[in-house]
């Protein structure tokens, strides 16, 4: 008697690297959101003045409300996201955000509207660490992490180029409102993409310290506030600003020190009462991410391309409508050296030399690159040199940037301690920040001291200046510690 065998099944073809590369694109999107509302509002201003009866100041904060909340809350939400998972966190985000863009474009008032780009900006805060570590979390292996990141900076970095662009396109066909508006469908698209299971990331063991997040907080949105003051010469303002920035750091590093000896020296704690397990607390700038090998160099990079890239974006357009009556949209077609490259080198040229050989040599590559831009912008804009000129050397800022910054999340994710990569990501954006804060700041007051053309050109060598610095310190860190090695070396033996 013949008995048949079952047919075997049909292999299952694989669906984690479609449902993968689905998430990636959402958490990519998300970002472009948030990115987007950095620019588009730029050419929005004039329009919203006339709308709402704003003055200068007014406008100013409409712009700072969005960067001050985003900028000082950075580190919170890095904390935040590795204690409650950080698909949880970018998903609360990317909702906020959506929501919050929705009242903005009904705001009745201007101080609304202030109150309302503050909320979009600690959503925005909530998306930027949770979309790193979930990154982290998708790709494991190290080179397809960086053609991960690679992705995720070429779609962010086309808010860059399309900000501007889509701002006038919105605004001629109707009016302010509709930049707000733009972020409902994606909200909607990107919640879509990013709702599978293969996004999914653990939480967290350690507690937040929420008291030790406030004084971070309260000390990088003051320490900006006063810079913002002291570039726009109110004085008073910026040392109150200051000084209250001052207390809060005293108070966060005392916290700080605090908690990172308890690491150090676990100390006995009572039980708690109500039967549940007490966990440790987890400082809001992580030790292990600090001690990093190579950490310290990267985050210092990360400033001083934040500051380059907007100092160069908030300086350049002053001069070329003031001095070379540029109109808006010609100055903004005049950037497209710059933003392009931010669009299209991630993917094509940085992600593949990540992958093969690591993200030093593109960060220091960057860094050169942007370096040698300011000297180029600087006599260009100083000298009147025909655009052309000028071209070459936002053309070189623009290779510099989308060589540094998705070499520099690599290497932040990937240097970064296990369960700590929203951590790492959160400091990384912090620092970009506070070095972007620094740029307008700095070169802010130096075009009102020096309002000429020529003057205000030479300002450009600055960023070149901090970006040179920025890629010599890791060589002189590293030579710092084979000293130190040598002679614990030799009192060893």
């Amino acid at each position: 008697m013949s008995h048949t065998l079952p047919s075997p099944a049909p292999p299952r073809l694989p669906t984690a690297a479609p449902r993968t590369g689905t998430a990636l694109l959402g958490i990519a999107l998300g970002y472009f959101m948030v990115l987007l509302d950095t620019t588009v509002l730029s050419v929005a201003e004039p329009d919203l003045a006339r709308s709402l009866g704003s003055s200068t100041a007014g406008l100013q904060w409409v712009v700072t409300g969005y960067t001050v909340a985003f900028g000082a809350l950075l580190l919170s939400a890095g904390a935040v996201s590795d204690r409650y998972g950080a698909h949880r966190v970018f998903r609360a985000g990317v909702a906020v955000f959506g929501a919050g863009s929705l009242l903005s474009a009904c705001a009745p008032g201007l101080w609304t509207l202030v109150g309302l780009r503050a909320v979009l900006g600690v959503a925005a805060a909530a998306c930027v660490p949770s979309s790193m570590a979930m990154i982290s979390r998708l790709y494991p292996d190290p080179a397809r992490r960086a053609r991960a990141v690679a992705v995720w900076a070429a779609v962010s970095g086309a808010a860059l180029a399309a900000g501007p662009i889509a701002g006038g396109l919105l605004v001629a066909l109707a009016g302010w409102r509709a930049v707000f508006l733009v972020n409902v469908p994606l909200t909607a698209l990107v919640l879509t993409l990013v709702a599978g299971r293969a996004v999914r990331c653990p939480r967290g063991e350690r507690e937040v310290d929420w008291g030790g997040q406030f004084a971070a907080c309260a000390a990088l949105g003051l320490l900006t506030d006063a810079l913002i003051a002291f570039g726009a010469h109110a004085v008073v303002h910026g040392a109150c600003s200051a000084a209250g920035a001052v207390v809060a750091g005293a108070l966060f590093v005392r916290r700080e020190r605090r908690e990172w000896r308890g690491q150090r020296r676990p100390r006995e704690r009572p039980e708690r009462t109500d039967g549940r397990e007490r966990r440790g607390v987890s400082p809001v700038v992580v030790p292990a991410v600090l001690r990093a090998p190579g950490m310290t160099g990267m985050l210092v990079a990360g400033a001083a391309v934040g500051f380059a890239l907007t100092a160069v974006l908030f300086v350049l357009p002053l001069l070329l409508q003031s001095t070379r009556g540029y109109g808006v949209v010609a100055a903004g077609v005049a950037f497209l050296p710059l933003t392009l490259p931010t669009a299209v080198n991630p993917l094509l040229v940085t992600g593949r030399l990540v992958a093969r050989f690591g993200p030093r040599g593109p960060v220091l590559g960057g860094l050169a690159l942007l370096a040698a831009a300011g000297g180029v912008m600087a006599g260009a804009a100083s000298s009147g040199a025909p655009y052309p000129v000028l071209a070459v050397g936002l053309f070189a800022a623009g290779c510099g940037v989308s060589l540094a910054l998705p070499a520099l999340t690599t290497a932040v994710i990937t240097l970064a301690p296990a369960g700590s990569a929203g951590a790492a990501g959160g400091l990384l954006n912090a620092v970009r920040q506070l070095g972007a804060t620094f740029g307008v700041a700095v070169l802010g007051s130096f075009v009102a001291v020096h309002p000429s053309a020529r003057g205000a050109g030479w300002g450009l060598l600055l960023p070149g200046v901090v970006c040179a610095l920025a890629a010599v310190l890791p060589v002189v860190l590293r030579a710092a510690g084979a000293r130190r090695a040598g002679r614990s070396g030799r009192s060893g033996a």
